[in-house]
């Protein structure tokens, strides 16, 4: 089995149908479909091309996630992270995991300190329901522009995603996004290079934290989990060994270039299996 760990729907152009055939065609047999609810100005409104869905709370709104599993619902797995900011965030989860099987706390990617106390609040109701939480990290990097904002950061940086970490010890937290795997390295390019060339250097802050906060996963979807695992690659190798029973395979994309990696490195299929499906059955089971 293969589980696409982390993807959305409508993402990149992709209709139900479309995505359908995408899983069909890389042998995937379910993906966890998540939104990312931010409000208009926190994200660049070059998305409104893939996602031309203009709704309050987008720019991937919960309703695409629900269309999704009424059609397919065993193909699918429902996320929803609403923005733990608004003050009815929680009673909004609660309902969409009563209504909707709701299984996953994702995509959250705001531009918040992830332990400010309303993100704790939410982690720790997360925690309790059994839910994983998805955090996309980045630091800041300029879009040119001067609106709607001169730069994009989410998530205040490793050190804040850590302290939430450190707080919420019966939550499951499942790292993403550039500013997170740029830390696999003990080098200092996190915060000057989205996406780090080079030897990776021993002393990595997500090493550490995966070796002190077993509540601690990762997500090596999109060109950030790629990055970090191909630009050295006999230390991605064993990264994925040491830490194969907390590592998912997903995507954020509709390409087949995680899985060719993946097949590529000569990994034990016991380990592949964990990586594929295992661990994502481990923290949502199919019911």
């Amino acid at each position: 089995m293969v589980i696409d760990a982390h993807n959305h729907p409508e993402w990149q152009g992709h209709t139900v149908e479309k995505f359908i055939e995408n899983m069909d065609k890389n042998k995937i047999d379910i993906s966890w479909l998540m939104t990312w609810e931010a409000p208009l100005d926190e994200f660049s409104h070059e998305h409104l091309v893939w996602i031309p869905h203009f709704e309050k709370y987008g720019p991937i709104p919960f309703s695409k996630v629900v269309e999704y599993i009424k059609g397919f619902p065993k193909r699918f797995i429902p996320g929803y992270a609403p923005d733990p900011r608004r003050p009815e965030a929680i009673d909004l989860l609660h309902g969409a995991i009563n209504l909707y099987g709701v299984r996953v706390y994702g995509e959250l990617k705001l531009r918040m300190m992830y332990d400010n106390p309303d993100a704790i609040r939410m982690f720790r109701f997360c925690g309790e329901k059994g839910l994983p939480v998805v955090v996309h990290i980045d630091y800041e990097f300029e879009t040119q522009t001067k609106y709607p904002r001169p730069s994009w950061w989410y998530g205040g940086g490793i050190e804040a995603f850590e302290r939430a970490v450190a707080k919420c010890p019966e939550t499951i937290f499942l790292g993403h996004g550039p500013g997170f795997w740029a830390h696999i390295s003990g080098d200092d390019k996190f915060d000057k290079e989205m996406y780090p060339q080079g030897e990776i250097k021993e002393g990595g802050k997500i090493i550490k934290m995966l070796r002190k906060y077993k509540n601690l996963y990762c997500d090596i979807s999109a060109g950030s989990g790629l990055n970090a695992l191909q630009r050295d690659i006999n230390y991605g190798k064993n990264f994925l060994i040491e830490f194969q029973d907390r590592i998912l395979f997903g995507r954020d994309y509709f390409d087949s270039k995680h899985m060719e990696f993946l097949n590529s490195l000569g990994l034990e299929s016991e380990i592949l299996e964990k990586i594929y499906s295992g661990n994502a059955l481990k923290l949502v089971p199919i019911k």
